[in-house]
């Protein structure tokens, strides 16, 4: 799919969408592929809210099976939807087929002060709107309030207490482990690099075909060399995220704490369910005393193909099934655990406020939304599948063959900048 993508760079759209759209008679249907949990209550609210409007909802499979389906249909000139979700990090791949309409020119650019610079700037490229932001990732750590009483450990405001913390559980509880780091994971990963200042690709649509490949840059080593000695001392497991392994050691006490994005609280609840009012949430530690820096995992937007015959109504779909309608957001709050983009629905007391039972009663949020408004701007390549597979695939064989994962990222520095030749980009390191 990205290799389609990319060589479609020079292609015109031909689409029957653009800047035209037809004179419908009653009500318009637009069509929404969209894999989020809990949706079918969303879309049923904007059709008993909007009698102009009504959206036929369709999931067309999750992340990469979506992807593939999409851009075979964009290239096809036929089959996609109207509005499609696409994660942030998917979408420079799809602008570079010029398969998305801009949306600025059906009046998205007047809602962008509902969101913060950094949310916006994804989906965005000057006045030009591609995508409307609804859920982000920022992380945190959560943590078993009970683990850390029992051990008398304290929550860590740093990486390097972070470390402490880790040892002195280790020789309380031979067993035990900090956390599991997600190795398979890319946007975990990227998250962790977000955080520490790395900022491996520079990269936009009004540049292309120029982009700055720096994946193994100095913020980005010394992640690797941090989580590398926690792993090679026996702090940190390296099961693979998403496996019934990982969903047991969240579950037995295995794993003292979680690093997780917004989503993470409802997730957790979801697989660790005998573990309820045992954890907590706090900020994610830092690498320098006093600093708040901040990363995201995870994201997703609304984007308009240029399939779509009503360009102008599609537009308002995206900017309105979620944006910032309360009634809408609770379902995806309560149901979907998203966590929103929206600046309106983040200051609503109603989830930032918010008690989760199985965090003890804690209101989590209080945790996640500063950390959500202190995340800085971040730029994607428009390759990232190929990028998460050379960053997986290069950090799991430096833990199977216990080399060095500074080594990994030199690597996959290397073959990226060579993939991104091979594809007509101009790099730069």
């Amino acid at each position: 799919m990205i290799a389609a993508a990319l060589a479609a760079l020079t292609l015109v759209a031909a689409g029957c969408g653009g800047d035209e759209s037809e004179e419908p008679s009653g009500p318009v249907k637009i069509k929404v592929w969209a894999w989020y949990p809990a949706f079918q209550g969303v879309v049923d609210h904007f059709n008993r809210t909007h009698t102009d409007i009504q959206i036929e909802w369709e999931n067309a499979g999750a992340g990469q099976d979506q992807y593939t389906k999409l851009q075979t249909a964009l290239k096809a000139g036929k089959g996609a939807p109207d509005v499609a979700m696409l994660e942030f990090q998917e979408l420079p791949t799809f602008q570079l087929t010029k398969h998305l309409v801009d949306m600025g020119k059906y009046g998205a650019n007047d809602i962008k002060g509902n969101y913060v610079d950094w949310a916006w700037k994804q989906v965005t490229n000057g006045d030009s709107v591609y995508a409307i932001p609804v859920d982000a990732g920022p992380m945190a750590l959560l943590y078993r309030d009970d683990i850390f009483k029992q051990h008398n450990l304290t929550v860590p405001a740093t990486w390097a207490e972070y470390k402490a913390v880790a040892q002195k559980l280790k020789a309380a509880s031979a067993g035990s482990f900090i956390t599991d780091f997600g190795a398979n994971d890319g946007g975990f990963l990227t998250g962790l690099l977000w955080q520490a200042g790395a900022r491996p690709f520079e990269y936009t649509a009004a540049q292309s075909p120029n982009v700055g490949v720096r994946l193994n840059n100095d913020p980005a080593k010394k992640v690797m060399a941090y989580w590398d000695d926690l792993v090679d001392t026996g702090l940190a497991d390296t099961v693979a995220y998403g496996t019934t392994d990982f969903y047991s050691g969240l579950g037995s006490g295995k794993y003292a704490t979680y690093i997780a994005a917004g989503w993470g609280p409802g997730y957790l609840a979801s697989v660790a369910k005998t573990t309820a009012g045992k954890w907590r949430a706090a900020p994610l530690p830092q690498w320098s005393a006093g600093e708040s820096a901040q990363g995201d995992w995870g994201g997703s937007s609304f984007a308009v193909t240029d399939q779509t015959k009503y360009p102008e109504q599609a537009t308002k779909v995206a900017m309105e099934i979620f944006g910032a309608n309360k009634d809408a957001w609770k379902i995806g709050i309560d149901e979907a655990f998203l966590f929103p983009t929206a600046t309106p629905i983040l200051e609503w007391d109603y989830f930032l406020t918010k008690e989760y039972e199985f965090f003890g009663g804690q209101k989590v949020n209080e945790v996640f939304v500063p950390a959500y408004n202190g995340i800085g701007e971040f730029q994607w390549s428009p390759f990232n599948s190929y990028y998460f597979n050379q960053l997986t695939t290069g950090l799991n064989q430096a833990i199977e063959k216990k080399t060095p994962w500074s080594a990994a990222l030199d690597t996959a520095q290397q073959n990226i900048t060579t993939y991104a030749s091979q594809q007509g980009f101009k790099v730069a390191s």
